[in-house]
């Protein structure tokens, strides 16, 4: 099966059937390594690499509802929010679909610990009939009662996150294909926010853009509200409201967006607000931003590791250091994932490491701004890791409004 992208720009097509079959390949590759006899997993975004079979994604992140199992050398089954059977009807993948068991409160009430036994012995039942006599299971996410009453099946419960984050890591052809029609519709977006950017409006009106091209395009949904103006730009991490921008203002973004086929394009942008020239100040952050990414990204080829990547970083200048960004590169796919490097000087964190190698794709970030400073810079770039070095799959420039 090809499916063309729903863009007007000429993105290559992408192999559903080559797509999914890698996808599963690599997730029981990692079961076999492991000895685990299956991955029991919640997370919509790890259901989503599995079988690639969506529904009400941001509603069942906090409402266990649905769940697959995915047996090392057996067969896949999903239990299904009651009513939505038919949504996996098309997915050759799938073996079986069920209704599921849903324990949480809001579903059961004063059954919960009743309807998580159920629960529980319909997984143990199925790990008996295709196990092997392995009882040990991956699961990526499950609340205390979920997790209790598995182990009183006799289960063995295995760390299924880093299970998933592992086989998500390289990304096959057609994955690549559709992050790159992901960052399409992502960039389309935030021309149409640049085409309306103007003192007077709101960060939310702002902001609204890029979900309404997201959508329009065939996008999923928005992790972050990560826009911000002005002294709001200072410290990051303030997300939009109803404050107007004004006029020579800085405004940041950061997209954090899940797009067609649920690839994360995940850049960051800061612009001057009207027609005023940024001042020497506003143009030193930029710089010191543009020269971090820079840097960085110079770093990435294949055999490197995160803490050499780490170690080599860019020194941030002493003045904007206390609130340099934690995250120098991470992962993306389906969300944000491993690799992750972080600044020399935040090691003892304990960050796993990692080595890079071709096909892993990675954001890398920067925010500039002195404590107590009147606006700071935040700016991110996607790339692809090849044979070589790096690809930029990104490409909406950095500077744009900073005449």
């Amino acid at each position: 099966m090809k499916v063309q992208p729903n863009t007007e720009t000429a993105e290559p097509a992408v192999n559903l059937d080559a797509m999914r079959a890698y996808r599963l390949g690599r997730l029981r590759q990692e079961l076999n390594r492991r000895d685990i006899a299956a991955a029991l997993l919640f997370d919509p975004v790890n259901i989503r690499y599995a079988v690639d079979c969506t529904n009400m994604q941001v509603w069942t992140l906090h409402n266990p509802a649905r769940y697959v199992l995915v047996a090392a050398n057996g067969p896949i089954i999903l239990w299904e929010f009651h009513g939505a059977e038919h949504l996996a009807e098309d997915l050759p993948l799938i073996a079986d679909v069920r209704v599921g068991t849903p324990w949480f409160h809001f579903a059961a009430g004063d059954q919960c610990v009743a309807k998580a036994k159920e629960f529980a012995a319909d997984i143990a039942e199925e790990i008996r009939l295709h196990g092997g006599g392995n009882r040990r299971i991956a699961v990526d996410r499950v609340d205390t009662i979920g997790t209790f009453s598995l182990l009183a099946e006799g289960l063995v419960i295995e760390d299924g996150m880093a299970l998933a984050e592992q086989a998500r890591l390289i990304k096959s052809v057609d994955e690549i294909a559709a992050m790159r029609i992901a960052v399409a519709a992502c960039e389309e977006g935030v021309r149409r926010m640049r085409a309306a950017f103007r003192p007077g409006m709101t960060e939310n009106a702002l902001w609204s853009l890029l979900h309404q091209a997201n959508i329009e395009l065939g996008g999923e949904w928005i992790m972050t509200r990560l826009l911000c103006s002005g002294q709001r730009t200072n410290p990051w991490y303030q997300e939009c409201g109803p404050k107007l921008l004004k006029e020579g203002e800085i405004v940041s973004f950061d997209t954090d967006l899940v797009g067609p086929y649920g690839y994360v394009c995940d850049i960051s942008r800061a612009w001057i607000c009207g027609e005023t020239r940024p001042t020497d100040r506003q143009r030193e952050l930029l710089s010191v931003s543009k020269e971090q990414i820079e840097h960085n990204r110079a770093l990435l080829r294949p055999g490197v590791s995160t803490t050499e990547i780490s170690e080599l970083s860019f020194r941030m200048p002493e003045k904007f250091a206390h609130q340099e960004y934690l995250g120098l590169i991470h992962g993306v796919g389906l969300g944000d994932e491993h690799p992750v490097a972080v600044p020399a000087r935040f090691a003892h964190r304990g960050v796993k490491n990692s080595v890079l190698q071709p096909g892993m794709t990675v954001s890398i970030e920067s925010y500039v701004g002195e404590v107590g400073g009147p606006d700071g810079v935040k700016l991110e770039e996607q790339v692809l890791i090849t044979e070589s070095g790096s690809a930029a799959l990104s490409t909406y420039p950095m500077d744009e409004t900073w005449k």
